[in-house]
């Protein structure tokens, strides 16, 4: 048929043609009308047909023969004309393609797309026709056409054999055609043979192959097609392709005899050296040059005629990335059958003078060098083919090859090219490695030189862009490696890990990277000269360059795929944990991106394992509860997406737990499928940015961190103790966090793990330290309130060793240790036991060793644990924790604190300057110094008195100044005597208890604790409580054993107690008769002796017990305030001393003419406070307060605080309130008394009598104007003019009203 309308007319019309064939050729009609009913039922548009219906289709249809139509039966003529007119449409968009309109084309070849979907073979034979018969058409109207016959023999079920031969000769003949158009043209047509060979590429490639092996070098539209059939995956099956391969390889063994004709070995190197028309993609034709001509040197038995050709190839440009990819190619080709020839050739190439001028910073300056610049990166991927080719010849040679990589992979000045380069060699290389059977019992000496410029190259790159696909790369050859011989050493696995993971993790968002990369000037793979290539061509580039999301993801997939590699090679506990130990710091990153990727790669790792049982059941699972934690605490991460793979994370790791626990692999509500369902129908969430959707609502959020607290909840209930322990400090540690999140979730968490499970834990004494460590970190409120709430549960269990843990950094207590105390002792139980512990360690008394010259140190000073004690004892009594604590222990608190202060004395007795030195200056006490502990002891004694409501023994001892007695051993005696002293005046009603507690005491190992007990018990022999407690023959007893003590003290002690008047009533009359001579000798001239009678007197005032002294009182009274004002400071004192005593024996029982000289003793007393002598000014105050007391004043307390401690004129005025308020019967008494005062030669009392009537002027001016006479009143005016000129502002001041008061007081008539 062919041959049939080449022989006719060109001037028949193409209508007149097309008509013609089908009236001849029934089966086309056949075919045409069986192609339009498949059109119809596939519902094709008409409507686009007919508005293209040309305007006179009749002169079309008019050329037909008439007799030819007459003799169609009317069906027949029916769709004859039916597909006439169909015919005449193809005609017209054939002719249509002449046109330039770009819309206009795009449009028709859409319609004629269509009409071939449904009529294919109509299509077909008319372009073809419309080809042949119009010769006179333009070159790119051809180039349509021949594109249009591509696309309908492509999609084509199949092809008749007669149309087969038509086009294959139709291609054939205008592949090789020379046109305007160039290559485009020769391309078009031979897209057009290839579309043929898709129903019969034997046919085809017997042609090629004929053509090939003619001993002329193929035109390269012959290479085009065999490169597209070479690379096109899609056009064979696999037995059709492995059957090409095979052709390929006979024609490449036929073609060997061509390599040594000259004219066609230049042509082939013309053709490899040709630069192409773009550089970022290399035309097939050329591609498939580089094959062929590997194939061939792989065919050729002389290894010269291989060497000369291979360095024939290496010496053209490599400038051009495909150019290099080739070359390499043909020599991994070449490879196959010559390794060791090829082996040398890149050697000797490797040495030459370009290759080492670009290893040496090489600088292209010219176009001309640019073609050596990347010559290194040839020999990376020539390498790499050679292992890819060489296959299982390639072991022995695989740390020589890898040698010369490292080589110039140190050596080159490195940039994309030659980085992606090596990449891309050693990703063949190890791909060709793994898959050979021996590689895993080859070790390759190479593999850690290696690792570390993979590691190089990983830190090399830039962190906040994402341009290229090194990292991912890199990652999967490190996998790769991983399963090769010798194993990484856990060093350097480690720091693989980390740079591998900073790598990945520590990107910026992707928005931010997408931006960068937007920002990035010269993208890889790229080489554009500025000495040959046009600005425009920047254009192009974003063709060529992957999403950045995408590229994050692979990146991210590899990584995920390195992990499960590592735990693969080595399925263990302690693996997975070295491996999780290196996310641990991500998963904790203040930027949130940082630990959303890093919980997604963690949960990848637990979905792997927890899907495939590569663990062993039987192993220790160690280190889980520390992941559990984390995870746990990033279920309420505030961004969703963490939240949802922690959640999941957790899921699969109770699935882990469930299996090593040999329980039941299915977990009932709580597998990960169904933790995350809520978020089963949405998009993924990364509301951080990695990936792109809305942010969730506050409600879609929360089902999270209940299901956490869920499944940590189940999952603790499996976990050992070590498990539970490691988790409990990952919690305390996150406490730290800076980020607010963290924190409140560790402090949740943390409570409810010792809600469950604090009972059971062992290690208490690490945690509460570690708790100590973190709270000084801790800012939220709430979460310091979870933390300190976790220790008031773990002391229900764990008293004892969480109070001698608190003991170690109590000393100095600071705020936060405070705190964790105070949560120790928050409910009552706990809080005595506490007290008790403390106690405990507290009588923990060691002596230091002596050191000497043949006993070395101790280590550690044992008796700080007891000092610390005492230091926590000390703050803790003033806590409302402890309050009630504290008071049912009074008695053992009081015992062991003034124990505890004859042990400090102990460990800090003075040795006392050598002779010819001196002793050192007085300096401010540090912590460490001997003085810290005892002012810490004697402190803690105070607050024990003061918080206890003792606080008239506390005034008793702090008026008297008795806490200096407990400053050294020998008045430490004196100072215990004292406070005895106090409770039983004061009758206190701890006596018994104390008893109580004395009398084991007594029976102590320590000697301390017995010189205590003796001291407090002789002077509760005065106490009637005693005998409520004990018979008189049972102290007798207790005295008399103590008689036996090996203390020389405790012996005289219990010896004066024997003595005691209790025992002896008798001895009351002999001590009554004593007193009226010692009263005679208070009148002598020895200020020593008179001192001394009066505390005899004093003495024996105590020793009367209760006999006291009767009627003798009113003249020991009258005797002692004659001497308040006497000359001699010791006497004054002693005086006030012996009437305070006397007030105090006499307190319950004193007769009404005491209580009068009370009354007067009271304004001496008040006004010598201002004594110049501090002995005289300390028995004042006592006394005055003993006075108070015996009076029964308000009130006591506020006025044992300002005797003690105020200063000032508002002290003053409260004692001068407090005097007159109460004995306004004795007004004029006080006033006199004051008045006489102003005689006084001591200035400071002068002053004090003068205030003291400023204020009673004030207050009563008429009581004091009807007492005060004229002298009084001129001597009045005098002294407050003198204190007008007072240093004091606050007395001047007052003097200036009282002076201008009192001389309008005197202006007024009587």
């Amino acid at each position: 048929m062919d041959g049939q309308h080449s022989e006719k007319p060109r001037s028949h019309t193409t209508a007149d043609r097309a008509s013609s064939a089908m009236s001849q050729n029934p089966r086309i009609s056949s075919q045409t009308s069986e192609s339009m009913k498949d059109l119809s039922c596939r519902k094709i548009p008409q409507d686009s047909v007919h508005r293209d219906r040309p305007a006179h289709p009749t002169a079309i249809l008019l050329s037909k023969s008439h007799s030819t139509q007459a003799a169609l039966r009317p069906q027949d003529h029916s769709m004859f004309l039916k597909e006439a007119y169909n015919t005449a449409i193809c005609f017209k968009a054939l002719r249509g393609l002449n046109g330039l309109d770009p819309h206009r084309l795009k449009h028709i070849i859409h319609k004629i797309k269509d009409m071939a979907h449904g009529a294919p073979n109509l299509v077909l034979e008319t372009t073809y026709h419309y080809f042949t018969d119009n010769p006179e058409i333009s070159n790119r109207h051809k180039l349509r056409l021949l594109q249009v016959l591509e696309t309908v023999i492509g999609a084509s079920e199949s092809l008749e054999e007669r149309w087969t031969e038509i086009f294959m000769k139709l291609a054939l003949e205008n592949m090789t055609k020379s046109t305007d158009l160039e290559e485009e043209y020769q391309d078009t047509a031979s897209n057009m043979l290839v579309a043929v060979c898709r129903h019969a590429w034997h046919r085809v490639t017997q042609h090629l192959e004929a053509e090939v092996l003619t001993g002329v070098f193929p035109h390269r539209s012959l290479l085009h097609v065999m490169g597209i059939l070479t690379s096109d995956q899609k056009l064979f099956n696999p037995a059709e392709k492995a059957r090409w391969e095979e052709q390929l390889t006979k024609i490449a063994v036929k073609s060997v005899q061509f390599l040594n004709t000259d004219v066609w070995s230049k042509e082939l190197l013309w053709a490899l050296s040709k630069p192409d028309r773009t550089h970022y993609e290399q035309p097939p034709e050329k591609a498939f040059l580089f094959l062929y001509y590997g194939l061939i040197l792989q065919a050729e038995e002389n290894s010269i005629v291989v060497r000369t050709h291979l360095r024939t190839l290496l010496e053209t440009s490599h400038q051009w990335a495909k150019q290099r990819e080739g070359i390499a190619l043909t020599v991994g080709l070449a490879a196959a059958r010559h390794l060791d020839h090829v082996w040398a050739v890149l050697e000797q190439f490797g040495r030459s003078a370009p290759i080492k001028r670009s290893l040496h910073n090489f600088s292209p300056k010219t176009s001309e060098d640019l073609q050596w610049k990347w010559a290194t990166s040839t020999i990376l991927l020539a390498y790499g083919q050679m292992a890819v080719k060489a296959k299982a010849h390639i072991l022995p040679w695989v740390d020589n090859i890898l040698s010369r990589m490292i080589f110039y992979f140190h050596g080159s000045t490195w940039d994309e090219t030659l980085k992606q380069s090596f990449l891309t060699a050693i990703l063949m290389l190890v791909g060709a490695v793994s898959r050979n059977e021996g590689a895993h019992s080859y070790e390759f000496s190479q593999l850690p030189q290696l690792l570390e410029c993979l590691m190089a190259l990983m830190r090399e790159e830039p962190q906040d862009t994402l341009c290229t696909s090194t990292r991912e790369q890199t990652i999967h050859i490190v996998s790769s490696l991983c399963k090769l011989r010798p194993p990484l050493d856990s060093e350097k696995k480690s720091r693989l890990l980390s740079i591998c993971l900073h790598s990945v993790l520590a990107l910026p968002l992707l928005d931010v990277l997408e931006k960068h990369t937007c920002l990035f000037l010269e993208p890889p793979n790229v080489q554009l000269s500025a000495l040959s290539h046009p600005p425009a061509l920047w254009a192009l580039i974003g063709w060529f360059l992957v999403p950045t999301q995408t590229l994050y993801s692979k990146t991210s997939e590899a990584l995920d795929e390195m992990l499960q590699t590592f735990i693969t090679q080595n399925p263990t506990a302690d693996e997975l944990h070295f491996l999780l130990s290196h996310l641990y710091i991500w998963l904790v990153s203040e930027k949130a991106h940082e630990r959303q990727r890093a919980v997604h790669t963690c949960t990848a790792l637990l979905k792997f394992l927890s899907h495939n049982h590569y663990l062993d059941p039987k192993e220790d699972f160690k280190q889980i509860g520390q992941l559990m934690g984390m995870l746990g605490i990033l279920c309420q991460d505030p961004d969703r997406a963490t939240q949802l793979s922690s959640l999941q994370g957790l899921g699969h790791l109770y699935q882990l737990l469930l299996r090593h626990r040999a329980e039941a692999l299915k977990v009932e509500a709580l597998s990960p499928e169904q933790l995350s369902q809520a978020s089963k129908d949405e998009a993924p969430l990364w509301s951080s940015g990695d990936q792109k959707a809305t942010p969730p609502s506050p409600r879609k959020v929360a089902f999270s961190k209940d299901s956490s607290s869920q499944v940590i909840k189940e999952a603790m209930k499996h976990l050992t103790l070590a498990e539970l322990g490691h988790l409990i400090r990952t919690t305390i540690d996150g406490l730290g966090s800076t980020s607010t999140f963290r924190a409140q979730a560790a402090a949740n968490m943390l409570l409810t793990v010792i809600q469950e499970h604090g009972a059971e834990l062992e290690t208490v004494a690490n945690l509460g330290q570690a708790i100590h460590l973190q709270l000084c970190s801790v800012r939220l409120p709430q979460a310091k309130k979870n933390a300190l709430h976790a220790i008031t549960l773990l002391a229900r269990n764990h008293t004892p060793e969480l109070v001698a843990t608190f003991l170690d950094f109590s000393t100095p207590l600071d705020s936060h240790a405070f705190q964790l105390w105070r949560a120790l002792g928050a409910e009552q139980p706990v809080s005595r036991w506490v007290l008790a512990v403390l106690l405990a360690l507290l009588r923990e008394r060691p002596l230091p060793i002596e050191a000497s010259d043949s006993s070395p140190q101790p280590k550690e000073k044992t008796y700080l644990r007891s000092l610390a004690a005492m230091n926590t004892l000390h703050e803790l009594q003033i806590t409302q924790e402890f309050k009630k604590a504290v008071q049912e222990a009074y008695p053992q608190l009081l015992l062991a604190l003034l124990t505890q202060i004859h042990y400090i004395l102990e460990l800090s007795l003075p040795t006392g300057p050598q002779p010819g030195q001196q002793a050192p200056e007085a300096s401010t006490p540090s912590p460490q110094s001997p003085s810290a502990p005892r002012r810490t002891s004697l402190e803690a004694l105070k607050s024990l008195l003061s918080s206890t409501g003792h606080w008239q023994e506390f005034a008793h001892l702090e008026l008297q100044g008795t806490w200096e007695l407990f400053s050294t051993i020998p008045t430490y005696p004196q100072g215990v005597t004292l406070l005895a002293r106090a409770m039983v005046l004061n009758h206190c009603r701890q006596i018994k208890v104390v008893l109580s507690q004395l009398l084991p005491t007594l029976q102590s190992q320590e000697e301390r604790e017995r010189k205590v007990a003796i001291l407090i018990l002789t002077e509760f022999l005065y106490s009637p409580a005693l005998l409520e407690v004990l018979s008189k023959q049972d102290v007798l007893d207790v005295l008399a054993q103590s008689l036996r003590d090996p203390n020389p003290e405790v012996r005289v002690l219990s010896l004066q107690g024997l003595g005691n008047v209790l025992f002896h009533p008798d001895k009351g009359s002999l001590l009554h008769g004593q007193l009226p001579p010692f009263l005679n000798a208070f009148f002598q001239n020895s200020e020593p002796v008179v001192e001394h009678i009066m505390g005899t007197v004093s003495d024996v005032l105590h020793r009367l017990g209760a006999c006291g002294v009767g009627v003798q009182s009113l003249s020991i009274a009258i005797n002692a305030r004659s001497f308040f004002d006497d000359e001699r400071d010791r006497i004054r004192a002693a005086a006030m001393a012996l009437f305070g005593d006397l007030v105090a024996a006499m307190a319950g029982r004193e007769p009404s003419s005491l209580r009068t000289q009370v009354y007067q003793s009271m304004v001496p007393l008040l006004l010598h406070l201002k004594d110049r002598c501090p002995a005289v000014v300390t028995q004042a105050k006592f006394t005055f307060y003993r006075c108070a007391v015996l009076l029964h004043w308000p009130l006591r307390h506020t006025l044992f605080c300002s005797l003690a401690w105020e200063r000032g004129l508002s002290a003053r005025h409260f004692l001068w309130t407090c005097l007159m308020t109460h004995s306004q019967e004795k007004f004029s008494i006080h006033l006199a008394q004051a008045l006489s005062y102003l005689h006084s030669p001591h200035c400071h009392i002068k002053t004090w009598a003068a205030l003291f009537i400023g204020y009673t002027i004030c207050y009563h001016p008429r009581a004091v104007s009807q007492t005060v006479n004229d002298a009084d009143t001129k001597l009045l005016l005098c002294t407050f003019e003198a204190l007008k000129k007072d240093q004091e502002a606050g007395i001047r001041e007052f003097a200036t009203k009282q002076f201008s008061f009192l001389q309008e007081l005197a202006a007024r008539p009587q």
